[in-house]
């Protein structure tokens, strides 16, 4: 074992599991960058809307 896999690694834990991301956590930043995502195309939307972009041209 090198020096590299014990590095940041929890005592009793495999090598390499201080590095894993766990499940929980990918699906937190996915969720997130998700909510991001909506809440930026709403607000765009939005702003489009209010600016006479959707309205019939008189």
């Amino acid at each position: 074992m090198t020096n590299e896999d014990e590095d940041g690694a929890e005592a009793g834990a495999p090598p390499g599991a201080a590095r894993r991301a766990s499940a929980w956590m990918i699906l937190a930043v996915v969720a997130a960058a998700l909510l991001v995502c909506c809440c930026s195309a709403a607000v765009g939307l939005l702003i489009s809307w209010s600016a006479g972009l959707f309205h019939t041209p008189t």
